[in-house]
């Protein structure tokens, strides 16, 4: 039943308010369907469009079924690109539209005179209920590693006071949930796992702490363990914000602390985290960790400045070298293969992976290192610093900061 809230009117801005819509309910994850209809153009025996969103390869995409008279087509785009087709759609090869989410139903119509009228009403529980694509949204949330309903979300603006998602934030949503999930597997293959003693935390650049709460929150809530988490931020309206709500749940063992991660800071370190630490910030955040004895580090790395001027392009490579994109890429990726190479050589298995999808943020490599047993003997070290040295060699750098800070500390 459509329970008429907002009659319809002509209104030009209308397909631009129905497609924010249609982006709000995907991004927020409330999205459920959106059927074209009343088909106008080739190909003739075209009936109707339904868009529903699946996951392929732990991506949301929106998949496309074009209905024909005697055969069906789908085809499946990324968020992005599907959210494009459908633009490009509207009012030219359909001329009603009719997206279903969670909490409303709208209705798309195009006169033929190309006039647009919008139609906005209450969704229908029951019929929603009913849809493979909800249920398909509940299977997703129940993979979640952090569920909407945890108070720090709510402080944070993550999620309203009824515990519901803001649209806004469902990418940050996503950011937690991963960053959680790889914390997780890290922590099972860690000695930390099979340790009773409380967990000491520090993550460096902080900011607002999204990820500082979420891995208080996990250690103490999923895992059951004592917990002492800090946050280091260099601006003080962050590490304010982070105290005050810190304090208005009352969760014990989680601090902020105004710090950079080139000072000296007491106490030892368990779980060393600096995501998108500026250019050498990352060798001074892995340093740290290495020195430390830290079970697990986890970094972004960002702004690769320091080895790109000190890199002479092989003869071999020159004619792909330059172009400056591939170089700055050449300097990332030597950049980091170093970090992870100084990691492997003192007692970690080193992973250099995507953290979460382009789409997301462009800042998405993660460098996660967990601590061998310590009965293990570092055999390898050797052959892994020449490799280091190998590498330095080919490209002609001179100096690596985080190499650089290690031998500081063997001499």
């Amino acid at each position: 039943m459509f329970t008429e809230l907002i009659p319809p009117q002509a209104d030009p801005q209308a397909p631009a308010q129905f497609t924010a819509k249609l982006a709000d309910a995907v991004e927020g994850q409330t999205f459920v369907r959106l059927v074209l209809s009343k088909h106008d153009g080739p190909p003739a025996d075209l009936q109707r469009v339904t868009v529903r969103l699946v996951m392929l390869s732990d991506q949301p995409h929106l998949s496309f079924l074009y209905r024909h008279a005697t055969r069906d087509i789908t085809k499946n785009h990324p968020v992005g690109e599907g959210l494009a087709v459908v633009r490009g759609l509207l009012g030219s090869t359909f001329k009603h539209a009719h997206l279903h989410t969670l909490t409303e139903a709208l209705q798309l119509r195009f006169s033929k005179k190309g006039k647009s009228t919008l139609q906005r009403a209450k969704a229908a529980p029951a019929e929603l209920e009913t849809t493979s694509a909800q249920a398909a949204l509940h299977d997703r949330a129940k993979h979640r590693h952090v569920e909407l309903s945890r108070p720090f979300l709510v402080a944070l603006g993550v999620t309203d006071e009824r515990g519901q998602l803001v649209p806004a934030m469902a990418r940050k949503w996503r950011q937690i949930n991963k960053f959680v999930e790889v914390f997780s597997r890290a922590f099972a293959d860690s000695p930390l796992a099979q340790q009773n003693a409380p967990v000491r935390v520090l993550d460096f650049g902080s900011g607002k702490g999204y990820l500082t709460f979420a891995i208080h929150d996990h250690l103490r809530g999923a895992l059951g363990r004592e917990a002492q988490v800090t946050g280091v931020e260099l601006r003080d309206d962050m590490v304010t914000l982070g105290n005050t709500a810190a304090s208005k749940l009352a969760l014990d063992g989680l601090q902020f602390a105004r710090g950079d991660v080139r000072e000296p800071m007491e106490g030892d370190t368990d779980v060393m985290i600096a995501l998108h630490a500026c250019d050498v910030a990352t060798d001074y955040a892995i340093h740290r960790g290495i020195r430390s004895h830290a079970a697990i580090i986890m970094c972004s790395p960002c702004c690769h400045k320091q080895l790109r001027p000190q890199m002479q392009s092989p003869a071999l490579l020159r004619p792909m070298l330059q172009h400056g994109i591939h170089l700055g890429q050449q300097a990332e990726m030597v950049t980091d293969s170093l970090r992870a190479l100084l990691l492997e050589a003192h007692g970690y298995d080193t992973q250099v992976f995507e953290f979460v999808a382009l789409e997301h943020t462009s800042k998405n490599k993660m460098i996660l290192a967990v601590k061998r047993d310590t009965h293990d003997a570092p055999a390898a070290s050797p052959a892994v610093l020449r490799q280091v040295q190998e590498i330095k060699a080919f490209y002609g750098v001179a100096e690596h900061c985080l190499e650089t800070l290690l031998l500081a500390d063997a001499a």
